[in-house]
C-alpha cells in the first residue's frame, strides 16, 4: 500500500500531538481559580497566585531538564519510538492529577508531566528534518507550532465546560487518556523513517531525500552540499550560530508561557471573571498564535520559493514577527475593556508565532540531521529556564493586579531575539566542520 502525501499525514499527527500537549498542561491554568479556592479557602488572591507560580515553574524548570533530555533520546532511538515514550509518560502524569491534594503533590506531578511533555518540541523539530525538505520546513514547523494554538482554543471553553459537568479529578483522567489514545494511530502509521517507510511512494521519498533542496534557494547556488554535519555536544557550542539560537529561544519562550499560565489567572483578577467569563475571553488569544504559525510558514516558504536565501527568509520573518509584538505589549498596559485585551494578546501571539516557527527550524538549518534533536534540545531547555525565571517573578510583578511590568519585560525580551539573531548568526546556513 502507498500513500501519497505521508509526510503530511505525519505532520498532521505530530500536530495532533501538540494539540493533545496543550490541553494537558492547561488544564491546570483554566481549573486553579477553582482548585485553589477549594484547597486554600483560607488565601487571598495573591497568595494562591503565588502558589500556582511556583507550581508552574516547576512544570518549567523539570520541562527544561526534559527538553536537553529528549533531544537526546530522539537523536539516539529515532521519532516513532522517541513520541511513544514522550506522549506515554506525559499522559500517565496528567491523569495522576486527579490524587493531588496541594501543593506538594501538584508540584510532584506537574513535574513528570514537564519531563515528559518537553519530548514534543525537540521530537517535532527531528521529525521535521527527517520528513521535510528544507524549502518546506517553516510551514511544516508552523503547523505543528499551530498545534499548541488550537490546544489554546479547545482546551480552556472544552474545560471551563468540563468543569460544568465532572469533578476536576475526573478532568485530568479523561485529558490523560486522550494522549494514549493517539499512539495507536502513531504506530500504525509511522513505521520507519522515509528511507525504510513501505507506505511511501517513490516519488515523495526522493522528493524528501533531496539533499540538493537543503542549500539555501539562491539559483545561482548550484553547487553539491558537503556531507552533512554532526559535531559532537561541545563542538556544536563553539559555534556563535548556535549561542544565537539558543539565546533567541530563551528570549522569546518566556513571553509564550506569559501567556498561557497566567491568561485565565489575568481574566479573573483584572476583570473579575468566573469560569464562564474565561470559556467566552480565554480562546481568543490562541486564534491569533494559529494564525500567525500559519503565517510564519507559509510566508517563509513563499519567499524561499521566489529565490531568497535562508538567511535572507529567517531573518526577515523573525524580525517581522518581533515588530509585531513590540508596540502591543505598550497597547496591552491599559487595553481598557476584556475585548480590547484578549485581542491584543491575539496579535502578540500572532507575532510570536510567526517569529518562534522560524527560530525552531534554526537548528536544521545549521546542522545535519542527527545533531538537530542535540541543539534543539538545548535551545528548548534554555528556553524553559527562561521561562521558569519569568514565571516565578509574575506573581511578585503583579501584586494587586498591575500586570504593566510583566509587559514590560516581554517587550525587553522581544528586543533581545532581535539582537541574537541578527549579532550571532551573521549568515544562517549549513556550518562546516572547523579545521
Amino acid at each position: 500500500m502507498k500513500i501519497k502525501g505521508l509526510r503530511w499525514w505525519v505532520v498532521g499527527l505530530i500536530a495532533l500531538a501538540t494539540v493533545i500537549n496543550y490541553i494537558d498542561r492547561q488544564s491546570l491554568n483554566v481549573l486553579w481559580p477553582q482548585i485553589s479556592e477549594e484547597l486554600y479557602p483560607d488565601k487571598n488572591m495573591d497568595e494562591r497566585k503565588e502558589i500556582f507560580g511556583w507550581i508552574s515553574s516547576i512544570f518549567l524548570f523539570s520541562y527544561a531538564f526534559g527538553q536537553a533530555i529528549f533531544g537526546k533520546i530522539f537523536d539516539k532511538i529515532g521519532t516513532r519510538l522517541g513520541f511513544v515514550f514522550s506522549i506515554g509518560f506525559w499522559s500517565i502524569a496528567t491523569a495522576l492529577h486527579a490524587l493531588a491534594k496541594g501543593f506538594l503533590s501538584f508540584a510532584i506531578f506537574r513535574s513528570i508531566l514537564g519531563v515528559a511533555e518537553a519530548g514534543n518540541w525537540p521530537g517535532a523539530a527531528k521529525g521535521n528534518a527527517e520528513w521535510f525538505p528544507a524549502k518546506e520546513r517553516a510551514f511544516a514547523q508552523g503547523i505543528f507550532n499551530s498545534g499548541a494554538a488550537v490546544g489554546g482554543i479547545i482546551s480552556i471553553p472544552a474545560i471551563a465546560y468540563m468543569s460544568i459537568h465532572f469533578s476536576w479529578q475526573m478532568i485530568f483522567i479523561i485529558v490523560g487518556v486522550i494522549g494514549l489514545l493517539w499512539l495507536i494511530p502513531w504506530m500504525l502509521i509511522v513505521k520507519s523513517p522515509p528511507e525504510k517507510h513501505p507506505w511511501l511512494t517513490e516519488e515523495e521519498r526522493v522528493y524528501i531525500l533531496d539533499k540538493s533542496q537543503n542549500k539555501h534557494a539562491n539559483k545561482n547556488e548550484t553547487d553539491k552540499i558537503e556531507d552533512e554535519y554532526n559535531p559532537t555536544t561541545a563542538k556544536v557550542l563553539s559555534h556563535k550560530e548556535s549561542w544565537g539560537v539558543i539565546i533567541a529561544s530563551a528570549a522569546i519562550d518566556p513571553i509564550w508561557w506569559l501567556f498561557v499560565f497566567w491568561i485565565p489567572t489575568y481574566l479573573v483578577e483584572v476583570y473579575n471573571m468566573d469560569v464562564k467569563g474565561i470559556a467566552i475571553y480565554g480562546w481568543v488569544p490562541y486564534v491569533g498564535a494559529m494564525l500567525g504559525a500559519w503565517f510564519g510558514g507559509l510566508l517563509a516558504q513563499n519567499r524561499m520559493k521566489s529565490g531568497w536565501s535562508i538567511n535572507k527568509t529567517r531573518k526577515f520573518v523573525i524580525s517581522l514577527g518581533c515588530f509585531i509584538m513590540l508596540p502591543c505589549f505598550y497597547l496591552l498596559s491599559d487595553p481598557g475593556s476584556p475585548v480590547n485585551a484578549v485581542i491584543i494578546m491575539a496579535t502578540i501571539l500572532f507575532g510570536f508565532q510567526t517569529a518562534i516557527g522560524n527560530i525552531q527550524t534554526l537548528p536544521s538549518d545549521l546542522f545535519g540531521k542527527n545533531t538537530v534533536g542535540t541543539l534543539s534540545g538545548l535551545s528548548g531547555m534554555s528556553a524553559k529556564f527562561a521561562g521558569v525565571g519569568l514565571t516565578s517573578l509574575v506573581a511578585t510583578l503583579t501584586m494587586g493586579g498591575n500586570y504593566t511590568p510583566a509587559f514590560i519585560v516581554g517587550a525587553i525580551l522581544t528586543l533581545i531575539v532581535l539582537a541574537s539573531v541578527w549579532i550571532l548568526c551573521p549568515k544562517i546556513e549549513l556550518l562546516k566542520k572547523k579545521i
